[in-house]
Formats: structure tokens, C-alpha cells, sequence
């Protein structure tokens, strides 16, 4: 990828990560309330802007960083698609 591209989608994800976060915050709902899953889905947009982040970071990519990153979809993500065990996998990206 063309360095200039890279610093241009890193630049604007840094801003759209910004206004995700800021809506998070902004989302009084609860687990339980009928916000809550519009809300999970806003956390999981600002998870998949740190994955993006972390692919396009200059130097090597970071295995610790991706399998964060990729611990957070999968868990997040269990809740928004029930019954296809997407826990369990988060959980074998930790295990010895």
C-alpha cells in the first residue's frame, strides 16, 4: 500500500474512532434495555477501528495487539449472533 493512503485511512479512521467513541459514551442504554444492542453494535464498529489501526500501524505487525483486538470482536460479537460459540473462539486465541 502507497504510504501516503495508509497515513490518509489511519488518519481518518483516528477521527472516526473519535466520533465512535464519543457515541458510546453518549449511549445511556444498559444491558437489559432495548438500547443495548444498538450500543454493542457502536462498541463493536470501535472495536474494528483498532483492528484496522493495528493492521495499518508502521513496523511489524503486533500478535499480542491483533489477538486483542480480535478477543474483543469475537466476544462482542457473541452477543450480537447468538449460537455460534464465537466465546469459545475468543477464548482459544488466550489458551496455552
Amino acid at each position: 500500500m502507497d504510504e501516503s493512503i495508509r497515513a490518509e485511512i489511519l488518519s481518518q479512521s483516528r477521527i472516526a474512532h473519535g466520533q465512535t467513541e464519543a457515541a458510546y459514551r453518549d449511549n445511556p442504554a444498559k444491558r437489559g434495555d432495548a438500547g443495548w444492542t444498538g450500543k454493542q453494535r457502536i462498541l463493536l464498529a470501535d472495536m474494528a477501528l483498532h483492528l484496522l489501526q493495528t493492521a495499518l500501524r508502521s513496523g511489524d505487525l503486533s500478535a499480542d495487539d491483533l489477538t486483542r483486538n480480535l478477543y474483543a470482536i469475537l466476544t462482542i460479537s457473541e452477543e450480537l449472533m447468538p449460537g455460534h460459540d464465537l466465546k469459545a473462539v475468543a477464548d482459544r486465541l488466550y489458551a496455552p
